[in-house]
């Protein structure tokens, strides 16, 4: 199967994955309705401000990026901003006229895009204005990374890509062989000392030298089953999560693993399906099924903490921690907070009438949402 034809059936297993179809043996079945609990606070809106289209009409995940006391985003339509993370206000607005569907990434006193025509744009920090724009070689569906000495950029064509930061020249790249189908996403790439790391279409997760590219391991996370196309996807389109010097991922009907940074050796894993990334707090990993149901292992281990199944089918995000909390958010817009210790609910509130993808981003005790619409907000414990 051509690229051109493998790109637009993934883009149609996207949508069927989008309306859960694809996740419940039983086609009729709804969304679990919310049921109603004693709320053990009430979450206090900060601020909010609305960044053009967000999410648009794509199965986008744009998710934004908190340097210091800034957070970044940018919507599908091609706006960028940057926002005072603690008043609201917006210091600074750049219409770039893309289709962004890679973002937002930042390094390096960088604002980094990828977009659906296949670019990376690099903006000043402080800013805005354009440092440098490069083509690359096919859609960019993650945000680019960078520690400032690098800049990672995956592509949905399977390759890793690396950039020059000072003006966005190719460094290397490494490339992998993509399925004839697959979820339409991407895994972002992280930066781990001299190592880039990143997850594949193909199941596989490599880390590459950051100065070379010279491979320095590769790991299967899931071997594909079954006897057709749809059956043997095992995408890991996750953030993979660096926690010491060992990194978490799951892959799509395959595996949760942790691997070694710098040898790529397994250190846990279980089996285990997830297109999202995983969380860890407490003691515990987090993750999310297929059924959005959500799971706390005890970590370095196989055992199964809790699980809460409350939101079955309701097409959450990936799990984010926060203080003794778990966030995830819905296909409605309801924002849901987990205990860590026992996966009940605590607080609920809507954010968004749209509902929300992006993985919520938390920093100490406050977590920054950003609804598909495009309204962004800041919620903090009371």
């Amino acid at each position: 199967m051509n690229y051109v034809v493998k790109t637009l059936v993934s883009i149609v297993v996207a949508g069927t994955l989008g309306a859960c179809s694809i996740f419940s043996s039983d086609e009729t079945e709804q969304p679990a309705e919310l049921v109603d609990f004693d709320e053990e606070f009430s979450l206090q809106r900060d601020w909010s401000v609305n960044v053009g289209d967000g999410q648009g009409r794509r199965y986008n995940r744009l998710q934004p990026v908190i340097v210091g006391d800034t957070v970044f985003a940018a919507s599908e339509d091609g706006d960028v901003y940057a926002i005072d993370k603690v008043s609201g206000d917006v210091l600074w607005r750049e219409r770039t006229g893309e289709t962004i569907t890679g973002g937002v990434g930042a390094g390096g006193d960088m604002v980094l895009l990828g977009t659906r025509d296949a670019r990376v744009f690099a903006l000043e920090q402080s800013s805005g204005e354009l440092m440098w724009e490069t083509s690359v070689s096919s859609e960019v569906l993650a945000a680019p990374a960078s520690d400032g000495r690098v800049v990672a950029v995956q592509t949905i064509d399977g390759r890793l890509i690396a950039l020059e930061p000072a003006d966005g020249r190719q460094r290397w790249v490494y490339e992998t062989t993509v399925p004839a189908l697959s979820l339409r996403g991407n895994s972002k790439p992280v930066i781990s000392g001299n190592v880039v790391i990143a997850g594949f279409s193909s199941g596989i997760a490599a880390g590459v030298d950051a100065n070379n590219g010279f491979l320095m391991w590769e790991e299967r996370i899931a071997v594909p089953q079954g006897r057709y196309d749809i059956e043997r996807i095992i995408d890991i389109d996750g953030d993979p999560v660096i926690v010491g010097n060992v990194v978490y991922m799951g892959s799509y009907q395959g595996n949760l693993m942790g691997l070694d940074v710098q040898t790529g050796r397994i250190v846990w894993g279980l089996p285990g399906s997830t297109y999202h990334g995983l969380a860890l707090g407490l003691g515990n990993i987090y993750w999310v099924d297929g059924f959005s149901h959500v799971y706390a292992v005890q970590n370095n281990t196989e055992r199964t903490v809790w699980e809460n199944d409350s939101l079955r089918l309701r097409r959450i995000t990936a799990p984010t921690t926060f203080n003794n909390f778990v966030a995830v958010a819905d296909v409605e817009g309801y924002l849901h907070i987990l205990s860590q210790i026992d996966g009940s609910f605590v607080a609920r509130t809507r954010v968004d009438r749209d509902g929300v993808r992006a993985p919520i981003v938390a920093e100490g005790s406050s977590i920054y949402v950003f609804g598909n619409s495009g309204r962004l907000s800041k919620y903090s414990l009371p």
